[in-house]
């Protein structure tokens, strides 16, 4: 006897409520923006658009998903068209936005003070977003799966939904 497991789509849950679950490709939609950003910010020597990025990494980490925009562009815009990812648990991403918004910050004020370790530090996220982005290998994230593994937490990666 085979047993089939049923699957929700995750279009029919609220996306912006079931925070527990995230499709995989919004944090890359996400991680996308704030490369580009980033490199913008460094080429045009921009400092503000650094502040801009980390502010909407700590409006999304507070506020929740409705209220960043990178989130809405994959939800309201993107996943329509393209498709449901899989579904992965969120706290790894929110985890690499913490890191991610605390580097954006000190570097936007590092760089305000005039110091230029201020741009080391937004090229820094900008590649690991880069590499998250195109290859799926979030370092946060695993920064969060070894955290988790030796405070004998179980992480599900990819949770039925």
């Amino acid at each position: 006897m085979v047993i089939q497991r049923m699957s929700i789509s995750y279009r029919t849950v609220d996306p912006y409520r079931d925070t527990h679950v995230i499709d995989s490709r919004g944090p890359r939609t996400n991680q996308a923006i704030v490369c580009v950003g980033a490199l913008i910010a460094f080429l045009t020597h921009q400092e503000w658009i650094i502040v801009l990025l980390a502010l909407q990494l700590i409006v999304g980490l507070t506020l929740g998903r409705r209220f960043c925009l990178p989130c809405r562009l994959w939800f309201d815009v993107l996943q329509p068209r393209l498709g449901e990812g899989k579904i992965e648990d969120a706290r790894l991403p929110r985890f690499a936005n913490i890191i991610g918004a605390v580097f954006l910050t000190v570097s936007a004020i590092l760089l305000y003070a005039g110091s230029s370790i201020g741009w080391a530090l937004a090229l820094i996220v900008a590649a690991l977003a880069l590499l998250a982005a195109t290859t799926g290998v979030c370092v946060g994230c695993e920064m969060y799966m070894l955290i988790a593994r030796a405070r004998g937490i179980v992480v599900d990666r990819h949770p039925a939904v």
